[in-house]
């Protein structure tokens, strides 16, 4: 097909590419007009290849770890490749989950863009100005330059930062437009999401009382001294230490829209009780997750958007 959703992940994070994939087709009434194709790192032999080997990122050197929680972010570039560099892709993280039908946004008007994101939040959108690529709408014939084996490589060779890549600060800014910000709502939970991000890596709804598995950033603009005990930290201890353990989800709509998904993969034979357990044996789901399936609601009948139940209650 000449439409496909794209969702990224790695070992660590098979488990919300899953759920991912089924928020896609649950909500969608247009499932026989895309594909949906999950991209995993173990895939593609040029990632374990550099393990343990420093890259350029944000200026700083740091080692690669394809264990790291997010060792998958580069392979939100390989749509356009994938697709032979043509029709439209709509590319995604593993932690995102669609509320309505992604039709809306694969057919929408791209106004001759090649890519359409919103902006970071916070200093990274205000100050560094960079592009949120979780969750990207693409034109494939417009992106031959990208090529990703080639540009992860360079990365090790001094000359390509990987947060540039990211923040699409090597790409035309003509080129980029912007996205209703409720295609990629940052832990923002309401009736006018479109897409939940749990961007929030200490909060995700499947990862709480488990042990922190990402690094943090190490520079930080706004005061310097902390990304200095960072490294510290990092360059003393080891890579996780002290970085504690993953917290509850503050908003229980969010915990319980994520479970929801799960029960019904379950149901369905997407994710078996099998792999949920070994997925708990390794620490990438949360142990209590079945006490947790237990109680979570059903979710409304698709196409009610996720929350209409919870808001009629409110109301």
């Amino acid at each position: 097909m000449d439409h496909c959703v794209f969702i990224q992940t790695n070992h660590k994070q098979i488990t919300g590419a899953i759920v991912a994939q089924h928020a896609l087709r649950r909500y969608s009434q247009h499932n026989d007009q895309f594909d949906i194709k999950i991209i995993d790192t173990r895939d593609y032999p040029y990632f374990a290849a550099r393990e343990g080997q420093m890259y350029l990122r944000d200026t700083l050197q740091r080692v690669w770890l394809n264990d790291d929680l997010q060792s998958f972010t580069p392979t939100r570039f390989m749509p356009p490749e994938l697709m032979g560099y043509q029709g439209r892709a709509v590319v995604i993280d593993p932690d995102v989950f669609a509320c309505v039908d992604i039709w809306d946004l694969l057919s929408m008007d791209m106004q001759g863009k090649a890519i359409m994101c919103r902006k970071r939040s916070g200093a990274k959108g205000l100050v560094d100005k960079a592009w949120a690529t979780s969750a990207m709408l693409l034109d494939c014939a417009k992106l031959k330059h990208w090529q990703v084996e080639k540009q992860f490589n360079a990365m090790f060779d001094d000359n390509y930062d990987y947060m540039r890549w990211v923040s699409l600060h090597n790409e035309d800014p003509e080129t980029i437009g912007l996205i209703d910000p409720h295609w990629n709502d940052f832990d923002k939970f309401s009736l006018q999401t479109k897409m939940l991000h749990t961007t929030r890596r200490k909060t995700q709804p499947w990862k709480s009382g488990l042990p922190v598995d990402w690094r943090p950033a190490e520079k930080f603009r706004l005061f310097p001294p902390l990304a200095w005990l960072m490294r510290a930290r990092r360059r003393f201890f080891g890579e996780y230490a002290f970085l504690g353990d993953y917290k509850q989800h503050p908003d229980q709509n969010q915990e319980d829209f994520f479970f929801g998904l799960v029960k019904e993969c379950l149901a369905n034979g997407m994710i078996t009780e099998e792999f949920l357990r070994e997925e708990m044996r390794q620490n990438h789901v949360r142990h209590d997750a079945f006490e947790v399936l237990a109680r979570v609601p059903d979710l409304p009948p698709a196409p009610a958007h996720p929350l209409s139940a919870v808001m009629s209650k409110v109301a």
